[in-house]
């Protein structure tokens, strides 16, 4: 019998057919200018991801009676061989957990964490300035990786299959092999020199010295060596075989996760940060991730503000969002860290007196500069912290049967991470810590800036902007939702949620409409080229954006319930993943 070949088949593209779809500029319909995703339909369940044959792998645990858990666990893990250059099993990330009978969402961190020999003067030269290079290039710029830990806690407490099961998909593509699709050979392409530097990550990818094709195949042999290895013993990544390899090929390059670093990690449990929105509740992740606390602090901000009325992307409402950016990102260079080590004022960021407080700041006819726009000091926090709460990166989502969920965002952080493999063992490895402050005010790969509650220390876990989130209407799920892209996830999933449950659009729709993104610093307004009409763009530079026009960014997936139960499900347009729904 011949070698089962993994592709993404005629149908698989045909699923995700799209349709041209006005945009709404001043409240009324202009001609088509975007395409707009039909969603996947289903009243049974759904795996959404950000590459067919990811997407494939979780629906079939479901189908041999998984439950949301086992799903996400081998779309992850199948992620990890197919889509090396977002994520794997070198990286790390956030899940969060809705369960249908009780309610409870729960959160896991399995983020990269710094090695025990690492400082905060770790990056900087002997002239105390930042070399930006050695925190994104190389075996220096790895952090300890989670996602192995994670995913396995992740079953252990939820997952309904055995363990094996979920990572024979993972293994048998990586064993067998995948045809190459375009965007991963633009990819490999667009890295081919970094790759070259790592004699294992050439091997890989760059085969007879040049970059895969598409329509070839991919067989990684090593990585199919580990995940059998990990099928049997998840725990040889952190103590066993794994594990010595990656410590060696650490010390063989100047690296300095150690075997004992390894051994040492352990995934945390956290509670979920979770605040009303209107009659919703938004869940997302706390602290060493900004996402939860900031996607809460813009949705404050933004309030009873009618956003319907005005109609979709009329600018009013993108300057309005624009401004809400801008006061949450500077609120995060400044009090966001590993909670572990620093105090991060979440009660006061996430009071909506808080946000009333801020929002009179903004003025709805004028564009203020960073320079305007100041975190708020440590004292004016302290009066609004007694609130009560409420009880490059990849994005899957999964709804079972019994409407139990699971919203999973992780990484390698750049494009295929550090630009290393470890020796023998088929993993990309991370650049995680850049995403610490490697300087005050120095920009990280993403722009964003920060300082001391986000420097560089033994054990501390950097930063993140991840930002999974379960949205909730009487305790019952109502959209499950996150994305990739760095500094834009934030604002990314933001939207997302505005253009379901303001805008009232399906899945679809929702992930495919055009976006714009603010950051504080750098101090531009980026809005996706091709994607606003020419009177909206007028206005928004009358109020004084500086407007760059980029790309389409960010790779979202999301689920969302109907009022009938249905769910539909939709992955991004700007990437190449689909939904696929049970029947």
């Amino acid at each position: 019998m011949p070698p089962l070949l993994f592709r993404c088949s005629p149908l698989s593209r045909l699923s995700r057919s799209a349709s041209v779809i006005g945009l709404l500029v001043f409240g009324s319909v202009t001609p088509a200018v975007a395409a707009f995703i039909q969603p996947a339909r289903s009243d049974r369940d759904m795996v959404v991801s950000a590459h067919p044959l990811a997407t494939a792998a979780g629906s079939a645990m479901l189908r041999q009676g998984g439950n949301a858990v086992d799903g996400a666990v081998a779309t992850a893990l199948a992620i990890a061989v197919v889509e090396p250059f977002s994520a794997g099993l070198g990286g790390g990330g956030f899940a969060l957990w809705h369960e249908s009978e009780s309610g409870e969402v729960t959160a896991l961190d399995f983020r990269e964490r710094a090695p025990a020999t690492a400082g905060r003067d770790l990056y900087l030269n002997a002239a105390g300035e930042p070399q930006s290079q050695l925190s994104r290039n190389g075996h220096l710029a790895v952090g300890v990786p989670g996602t192995v830990a994670g995913l396995y806690a992740l079953h252990q407490r939820y997952g309904e299959l055995p363990w094996a099961r979920v990572v024979q998909p993972s293994r048998v593509m990586a064993s067998q092999g995948f045809v190459v699709s375009d965007l991963l050979a633009s990819e490999i392409a667009g890295n081919a020199e970094r790759l070259a530097q790592n004699l294992a990550a050439a091997a890989v990818f760059l085969p007879d010295g040049k970059p895969l094709q598409a329509g070839e195949v991919l067989r990684q042999s090593d990585l199919a060596q580990t995940l059998g290895q990990i099928a049997v013993e998840p725990q040889d990544f952190y103590e066993g075989e794994i594990a010595k390899a990656i410590a060696a090929d650490m010390q063989a390059n100047g690296g300095l996760i150690t075997q004992a670093d390894l051994k040492a990690y352990q995934p945390i449990w956290r509670d979920p940060i979770c605040g009303p929105f209107r009659q919703y509740e938004i869940c997302s992740m706390p602290p060493p991730s900004s996402g939860g606390v900031h996607l809460l602090q813009m949705l404050n901000l933004i309030g009873d503000t009618d956003l319907a009325a005005q109609g979709w992307h009329h600018p009013n409402g993108l300057h309005l969002l624009a401004e809400v950016m801008k006061i949450a990102y500077a609120d995060r260079a400044e009090h966001l860290g590993d909670p572990d080590f620093v105090e991060v004022p979440i009660a006061a960021l996430v009071n909506p007196a808080y946000a009333d407080a801020r929002r009179q700041e903004i003025e709805p006819q004028r564009a203020r500069s960073a320079e305007e726009v100041k975190a708020s000091d440590t004292e004016t926090l302290e009066r609004y912290r007694n609130f009560k709460e409420s009880n490059d990166t990849t994005h899957l989502t999964v709804v079972d049967r019994d409407r139990n969920a699971v919203s999973m965002t992780y990484t390698i952080n750049g494009r295929f991470g550090a630009g290393v493999v470890a020796a023998g063992t088929g993993i990309v490895l991370n650049n995680e810590m850049d995403d610490f402050a490697i300087a005050p005010d120095t920009p990280n790969l993403f722009g964003l800036v920060g300082g001391e509650a986000n420097s560089v220390a033994p054990g501390k876990t950097p930063l993140s902007s991840m930002t999974p989130t379960i949205v909730l209407e009487d305790s019952q799920l109502r959209m499950a939702v996150g994305s990739p892209g760095g500094s834009t996830i934030i604002t990314t999933v933001l939207q997302i949620i505005l253009n379901v449950l303001v805008h009232d659009m399906d899945a679809g729709a929702a992930v495919s409409a055009p976006r714009i993104h603010h950051q504080w610093l750098p101090e531009t307004l980026r809005i996706e080229q091709y994607g606003f009409d020419r009177l909206t763009v007028d206005a928004l530079e009358a109020r004084g954006h500086q407007l760059q026009f980029r790309r389409g960014w960010g790779n979202a997936n999301a689920i969302v319930v109907g009022p009938n139960g249905e769910l539909t499900g939709a992955a991004d347009l700007r990437g190449e993943g689909i939904a696929q729904g049970g029947r």
